[in-house]
């Protein structure tokens, strides 16, 4: 999922994307399932880290104030605003509380009972079991669509962005400092396609919640990624540097995130 607007901005960073799978909901969960049975994840490009990295994957990044995926997330953000308050009501004691809403309040509070890797681990597992797989145009008859939480929940599907909404949000709500989280948007180039995952700071590692697998690895165990942009409280940045190997420049210009 990214439009194309979000691609041309990034075409001058050395990423682009083709369609990722194009398989059932059903071949895709079983590839979910024989990936997370990798423990640890070997990967094949070296992304080096800088100590105490304020940003994942140790790379520097600069604000980003125009463009689709600031668009994007602006929008998304402002849902999540709006969700809060449905979320409020409901830990108030309210009784039109819906469905989707008590079971997001329960895998915050499923996280909030952990600390520590197991918080991120518990919040990991919990949403990418509540979401099934499925593309925007799928759903949505649209190319590029970002859904906050409760709407993602409500329906029971998503591709990778919305899982890594419904992440962030989780551990926001489930006591993780602001600081110490944020979604990202890679570049797969196993499959040729830009990819959603949340990235939590645990002392000096950031570790990836990724809907492909529910094993949580580090950032730079991710095998075969280019790191383009990240997400937080502060807005949208773009990743300025990267030691990936040549084969990232030479991909076409994405136009839609993947599962």
């Amino acid at each position: 999922m990214f439009g194309r607007v979000a691609v041309r901005s990034i075409a001058v960073l050395l990423v682009l994307l083709p369609p990722l799978f194009g398989g059932s909901v059903t071949a895709f969960a079983q590839y979910q399932m024989n990936v997370s049975a990798v423990d640890p994840v070997q990967p094949s490009i070296q992304i080096p880290r800088t100590p105490a990295a304020a940003e994942p994957f140790g790379l520097n990044a600069v604000p980003v104030t125009t463009g689709g995926v600031l668009s994007k997330w602006s929008g998304v953000v402002a849902e999540i605003r709006a969700e809060s308050d449905i979320l409020a009501h409901c830990r108030d004691g309210a009784q039109a509380c819906p469905p989707a809403a008590r079971k997001f309040l329960a895998v915050i509070a499923d996280g909030r009972a952990h600390n520590g890797r197991a918080r991120v681990g518990v919040i990991n597992r919990a949403i990418n079991l509540a979401i099934q797989p499925m593309s925007d145009i799928a759903q949505w008859g649209v190319t590029d669509r970002w859904s906050a939480p409760l709407a993602t929940l409500t329906t029971g599907r998503g591709d990778c962005e919305d899982y890594a909404i419904a992440k962030y949000v989780a551990l926001r709500e489930a006591g993780v400092a602001e600081d110490d989280v944020r979604l990202v948007i890679v570049r797969d180039l196993a499959v040729d396609q830009d990819h959603a995952v949340v990235a939590a700071r645990l002392g000096e590692q950031w570790i990836v919640l990724d809907n492909r697998r529910f094993t949580l690895i580090e950032d730079t165990n991710m095998p075969r990624v280019v790191p383009l942009f990240v997400l937080d409280h502060d807005g949208v940045k773009q990743f300025t540097s990267t030691t990936v190997a040549d084969d990232a420049a030479h991909a076409a210009a994405p136009s839609a995130l993947g599962f």
